[in-house]
């Protein structure tokens, strides 16, 4: 086993690693998830991704017994993009502190299957989560467990079927892109879920944490880090 605790990845599976790193010191890891990938394991039993980089790292740099690497926040399954991994317990309460008084922002690009009310707009929304269902919904405001939801898109490109906009949040809750863009008559393509009309082949949407700003936790140092859409979103810019 790689570095005693972890399973000796194949050739083709290391290239793929290493080639979504997207920036990597002695404090952070910063990679592209694919869709499909979980960050943090669940009832499932897959194999997270921090559990593929920890075998990567613990190869590549031979390092014997057990590698660290923190989860600060997460992106759901079936989304992809840039996400931070902390290589220290140090970087991990930091980045954690940061995420909790919202000073890392991103921004995210959600190919959709229709276009919007207008190019550019704020969505204001009230939003009930559904637990057992695992989905949120658009509510009146004063419904019970209603949260305010807000978020600001401009639409970046359109082609024959879809149109690729790019959101930010302005709050931060369960499912709240998907269930916006859903309301306002923009379902992500592959979003089943929230109303797309068939699935994508990988079985994840196609909303991307495109680009991810912070100052580093240790060196304190600005870093705006971009990850490229996936393959299949094709005739869509990637520069």
């Amino acid at each position: 086993m790689a570095g005693g605790e972890y399973r000796i990845l194949t050739s083709s599976e290391r290239q793929d690693l290493e080639s979504r790193i997207l920036y990597e010191d002695n404090h952070l890891l910063v990679v592209n998830k694919a869709a499909g990938e979980i960050s943090q394991g669940d009832k499932t039993g897959d194999e997270t991704l921090a559990d593929k980089y920890k075998a990567l790292i613990a190869e590549r740099d031979s390092k014997p017994g057990k590698v660290f690497l923190g989860i600060p926040h997460r992106l759901d399954r079936p989304v992809s993009g840039a996400i931070i991994l902390a290589k220290t317990s140090k970087a991990l309460e930091r980045l954690s502190a940061m995420f909790r008084e919202g000073e890392v922002h991103k921004t995210y690009w959600a190919l959709c299957c229709g276009l919007p009310p207008e190019k550019e707009a704020e969505l204001d929304d009230w939003l009930v989560r559904n637990e057992k269902i695992n989905k949120s919904f658009v509510a009146k405001e004063g419904v019970p467990g209603a949260k305010l939801a807000r978020l600001t898109y401009r639409l970046l490109q359109t082609t024959r079927s879809y149109a690729l906009l790019e959101v930010n949040l302005l709050t931060g809750r369960h499912h709240q892109i998907r269930c916006q863009l859903a309301h306002a008559g923009c379902h992500i393509k592959g979003d089943l879920k929230y109303g797309a009309p068939r699935s994508n082949p990988d079985g994840g949407i196609c909303l991307h944490a495109r680009r991810i700003t912070f100052v580093h936790p240790v060196k304190k140092t600005p870093l705006d880090i971009y990850a490229p859409v996936p393959s299949s979103w094709k005739g869509i810019t990637t520069a």
